[in-house]
C-alpha cells in the first residue's frame, strides 16, 4: 500500500488527469486554424482570443498541477473550464439518438474529470493546512 502513496505514483496520476488538456493545448497551438474552426462550430466568439485563452488555461493549469505551484488553483481552473466546456460541447439533452448516447457519455465522463480536479484541489489545500499546523 505504501507504493500507492508514493510521490511518483501521485505525480503520474495527476499527469494522467491532465493528459487530455496537455494534448489539447499543444494541438490547438500547433493547428490554430482548426482550433478557431472548433470555437466557431460551437458558436463561440471572438474565436481567436478564446482559442488563445483556452491554450493558456489548458497548458498553464496543467503545469500548475504537475509542478505543485498553486496546484489547488490550477485544479479548480481546470474543473471550472471542464464544467463549462461540457455544457457547451455536450448538450446531449438537445440531441436525438444515436448522437445523444455519445454526447451523454462524454458529458458524464467530463463531470468525472471535474470531480477529480476538485479532489486534487481539496487534497492540496488539506496538505498545505497540515504543514502550517
Amino acid at each position: 500500500m505504501r507504493v500507492l502513496g508514493g510521490m511518483t505514483v501521485r505525480w503520474l496520476a495527476m499527469l494522467a488527469l491532465c493528459a487530455a488538456y496537455l494534448q489539447g493545448g499543444v494541438d490547438k497551438a500547433l493547428d490554430f486554424p482548426a482550433a478557431i474552426a472548433e470555437m466557431q462550430h460551437f458558436g463561440l466568439a471572438p474565436a481567436a482570443p478564446l482559442v488563445i485563452l483556452t491554450i493558456v488555461v489548458e497548458l498553464g493549469a496543467s503545469v500548475s498541477i504537475l509542478s505543485g505551484i498553486y496546484r489547488w488553483a490550477g485544479a479548480l481552473v481546470l474543473a471550472g473550464f471542464t464544467l463549462s466546456a461540457s455544457f457547451i460541447a455536450n448538450r446531449f439533452w438537445e440531441m436525438a439518438p444515436p448522437e445523444r448516447f455519445m454526447a451523454a457519455n462524454s458529458f458524464f465522463e467530463h463531470i468525472g474529470l471535474v470531480g477529480g480536479f476538485v479532489l486534487v484541489a481539496w487534497l492540496d489545500l488539506q496538505q498545505r493546512a497540515a504543514k502550517r499546523a
